[in-house]
């Protein structure tokens, strides 16, 4: 059997979407049509077997990914249904009936068709690598090597549990200082196009010579309303920019390298790339995937470019016959104290649980960095927003002020 994405349109004319499992498009159709729907498009999700064995390629519905929130809850599910004794088959029938995305319905439909077509779960996850990342893949692969399905599969849940809850927590750390932002921001817009020039214009029509931060002030405001839509305009068209520069890999490096030197952000992402490398690392060597191929798929998770190639080289040097804590020390990409419990745990044979140490390090100083950070930004943007419009108002003021006082 394999999976059909199909559209329709019942007899109210109301559009229906869905997947069904069946042997062909055409058996779909007919499905379909005794269920007195007019059919619009059906779309493989995989093809059967058979077009394989006739030599042509198998068409894989690539197009949906899943996001870390969503996976974690899934692949709890499918340890607590596979736990639970049931087989693969009826574990992916019950993901298939309870998603609630169209998306996960659909890349877990494709799932289940793939394996009732004879692949091995980890195989039939390789169709979608936009859902299930390498890492994923490969752990569930020596899950099913070694007859541990269910536990991999609930220490996948744990890491992607735990791989949101730290993103929650930096997100809701650093939303508060990009509030300010965005409100001062507004607030020092409306007070130099609308405040300023209302109130100040009531005196450049006298006599009175107005103070040089007022005359400044009203130079800006102006500047601010002639030319305003262009500056929007000029700093999107820098951010698209220089969004598509990051696409290319060399521009790329040379930011993410940047961005290690600078003083307070090098750490943090120093740190977020260690946590996540670590942590990724210790579940699969906890699982039993041996070293080198935990190396490959744990560098899929580091997003920095130079420490990515560093965990690279590091396989390379590992292959090569060197100790896993002296290839990551030669680098001189990652924190010290995660290179040392590395080596202690190759020194007394208990790699994964040093690894889980390190990490839960590592996360701890994420979090501390990130609070500093926070703590610092804080009362700078408050500083910077005070000042601003404190002199904005004493532009203001100051006419006022100097007029009372020729009037006395």
């Amino acid at each position: 059997m394999a999976g059909y994405r199909f559209e329709a349109l019942d007899a109210r004319g109301k559009a229906r979407r869905g997947v069904l499992e069946v042997d062909s498009a055409r058996q779909a159709r007919l499905l379909l049509r005794e269920q007195g729907l007019w059919v619009l498009a059906i779309e493989a999700l995989t093809e059967p077997a058979q077009s394989a064995a006739r030599g042509g390629h198998r068409r894989v519905w690539r197009r949906h990914g899943l996001s870390t929130a969503q996976l974690s809850l899934l692949m709890r599910q499918l340890a607590t249904l596979v736990g639970a004794n049931l087989t693969l088959e009826q574990a992916l029938n019950a993901l298939v009936e309870q998603a609630d995305s169209h998306a996960a319905r659909e890349v877990f439909a494709g799932v289940r068709g793939e394996v009732l077509a004879g692949q091995s779960l980890a195989r039939a996850m390789e169709k979608f690598p936009r859902a299930f990342p390498e890492m994923y893949r490969t752990l569930i692969n020596a899950g099913e090597r070694s007859g541990q399905l269910a536990q991999v599969m609930a220490r996948l849940a744990d890491y992607a549990e735990q791989r949101q809850a730290l993103r929650s927590k930096v997100g809701l750390v650093l939303i508060y200082p990009l509030i300010v932002s965005a409100v001062a921001a507004i607030i020092i817009v409306v007070l130099l196009t609308y405040v300023v020039p209302q109130v100040v214009g009531v005196f450049q029509h006298s006599n009175q010579v107005l103070p040089w931060l007022t005359r400044a002030m009203i130079a800006i405001s102006a500047l601010v309303k002639a030319t305003g839509y262009y500056w929007l305009a000029g700093a999107t068209l820098a951010g698209v920019l220089f969004y598509r520069a990051l696409q290319k890999p060399v521009l790329r490096f040379r930011f993410d390298a940047l961005l290690l030197r600078l003083p307070v952000i090098g750490a943090l992402v120093r740190a977020t790339s260690a946590a996540r490398f670590a942590s990724t690392l210790a579940i699969l060597v906890q699982s039993g995937v041996p070293v080198l191929a935990a190396l490959h798929a744990a560098a899929g998770v580091v997003t920095n470019l130079p420490m990515r190639r560093a965990v690279e080289h590091t396989e390379r040097m590992l292959g090569e016959g060197g100790g896993l804590s002296r290839s990551l020390a030669r680098t001189k990409m990652f924190p010290p104290l995660l290179v040392h419990l590395v080596a202690s745990g190759e020194a007394s044979g208990e790699l994964g649980s040093m690894l889980e140490r390190a990490a839960t390090s590592q996360t701890r100083e994420l979090e501390h960095r990130v609070a500093v950070l926070t703590s610092l930004l804080e009362p700078m943007l408050i500083l910077v927003m005070g000042g601003v419009v404190l002199l904005i108002v004493l532009a203001t003021l100051l006419p006022i002020i100097e007029l009372n006082q020729l009037v006395r």
